[in-house]
């Protein structure tokens, strides 16, 4: 893997953290944040979608590694959601 591969993967996790927490309605913090909570999310997903016996819907292949965007996508939503229910975490607030 290269560095440009290794910025690549961890700039799609954080996309899909933020992602996931958009979803959610909670900030758990910020850009870093959002790559542990895109990863974690990537895990978690992809371990439900297993114990269901769903497939792997869109994957990105960077560098000889594939990343599940979708079920990352849900992972985070799942993650974020349960942090901020368990700790009161930053609601997001419309602006109008």
């Amino acid at each position: 893997m290269t560095i440009v591969g290794l910025i690549m993967l961890l700039v799609i996790a954080a996309i899909a953290g933020s992602i996931g927490q958009a979803l959610a309605g909670y900030s758990l913090g910020g850009c870093l944040v959002s790559i542990v909570v895109g990863f974690i999310g990537a895990f978690l997903g992809l371990w439900l979608a297993r114990q269901f016996g769903l497939p792997e819907l869109y994957t990105i292949s960077v560098g000889g590694e594939t990343f599940p965007v979708i079920w990352s996508i849900i992972g985070s939503f799942i993650l974020a959601l349960m942090v901020g229910l368990l700790t009161g975490g930053r609601r997001r607030r419309m602006r109008r």
